[in-house]
Formats: structure tokens, sequence, C-alpha cells
């Protein structure tokens, strides 16, 4: 597993539990608005970004696997949980085999994943390695290819999407609310695609770091009333519905 990170606590990213944040290395989505750029794809030595995407980035601080494992040991009593997020962790043909010894540990374990690969997922599920489910709906099906950057399997967003909804896991949905990107006709069309999901977070655009999109650093988020309207939108279609 390749390791671009490693957030030693968290209270927020696992709901009721204390957990440890892993960030694994490499996306196949360019998500404008993506604030963790340095994991999606490598650096000239100029700064500029290359789109041979190669493990290769010498910005990225790598965690080593023992390294990692010896700091989850430490924490056994401490932690309750710990969050897989990237980057795109289902990217690693190694993810299982990872997690099953975070489980062995005695540890929760939460992944957070953008969809592209529900064949990964399945397994994941059927082999009970998993504990909580997020993901991250980026768009409309139509406006998928415009916000990430890439031709999307949407074939297969759609298959993760009931995967998740059928998993019998804890889980939630979350979008990216991008002022020029989404409206809410946008939000209409998501909740219409996860209706009767248990929940989706409307999330606010952070603009005060380095982004995929250098044209969006700095650029105003949505209000609150802009925000709160929407979330009033997606409680039309899901049964929890919440900005944050």
């Amino acid at each position: 597993m390749i390791i671009g990170g490693l957030q030693k606590f968290s209270l927020l990213d696992y709901p009721g539990c204390l957990a440890a944040i892993v960030f694994t290395y490499g996306c196949n989505l360019r998500c404008q608005f993506c604030y963790n750029p340095m994991l999606v794809w490598p650096l000239t030595d100029t700064g500029r970004f290359k789109k041979d995407h190669r493990l290769s980035n010498p910005m990225v601080k790598q965690v080593k696997e023992d390294d990692l494992f010896n700091f989850l040991k430490k924490r056994i009593d401490k932690l309750s949980g710990v969050v897989i997020t990237g980057g795109e962790p289902t990217l690693h043909f190694d993810l299982p085999d990872f997690l099953a010894k975070i489980k062995k540990m005695g540890f929760k374990i939460k992944l957070d994943t953008n969809g592209t690969n529900p064949g990964m997922l399945e397994k994941l599920i059927r082999a009970g390695l998993l504990d909580y489910l997020a993901m991250d709906l980026k768009a409309p099906l139509e406006k998928y290819e415009g916000i990430t950057g890439v031709k999307a399997p949407l074939k297969k967003i759609k298959q993760s999407i009931k995967i998740i909804m059928k998993s019998g896991l804890p889980y939630e949905f979350r979008t990216t609310v991008v002022p020029g990107l989404l409206n809410k006709e946008d939000i209409r069309k998501i909740g219409k695609l996860i209706k009767d999901a248990d929940k989706w977070y409307l999330q606010f655009f952070k603009s005060d770091t380095d982004l995929v999109n250098k044209r969006l650093e700095g650029k105003k988020a949505c209000s609150g009333k802009e925000m709160r309207e929407m979330a009033e939108i997606g409680r039309r279609y899901v049964k929890i519905c919440e900005v944050r």
C-alpha cells in the first residue's frame, strides 16, 4: 500500500469514533475542487502538475506500512477507528490485505471512495472488512466529466451507489458544492440518483488551499443560506440531508 499521509487523530471524520486517517496515494479522477492535489498526480520540480499519473511525487512524504502499524499498535486503547481515504483507496490491489491487518488489530474501518471501483467495493463488503462507507457524489451524471476532468465510468458509479445502499452498513453520500459548478437543479438531479438514501451531506467548498484547478483558489463559497436551501431540496429525496 502506498500511503501518502497520516493524520493521527480526528473527532470529525468517523461518526462516533476517535479515529486516525490514512491517506492513500493516487486517484483516477481530477476533480477541480480537490484540496489534496499532491495525492492526485505528481509534480515537476517547478511545481507544475504532470498529467502522466505515476506514483513518484517527491512532494508526498510517504508513510511506511511498518511505521503505520507500529503507530496503530500503540493506539489500540486510545483510538477506535481508522479512516481510509485518498486519493482513491480502491485503486490499490492490496487494499483487502491492508484492511485485514487493521481489522485484526480491533479497529473499525471507514472507507472514503469516489465509487469508480464497485468490484473492489463489493469484495471488501463481502469480506467483512468495512464498518462505515462514505461515497463522494461529484455532480449529476451529465456533469461528471466536466467536474472530474476525466471520462468518468458512470455505470460503475451508479453500481457503487446501489452496492452501498444495499450493504447493510452505515453509510453517507457527500457532495462538495462549488459555486459556478453546481446549482440547485444539480442538487435535485443528484437527489434523484440516491433517492431514499440514509444520509447525504452537502459540503462547503474550501478554496484557501492548493487545489487541482488553481483558478478556483480563493473563490468564495456558497453562503450558509444558499447551502441550507440546497439541503432543503435534498431532504425531498433522502432521509437526512445536512450542510457541513
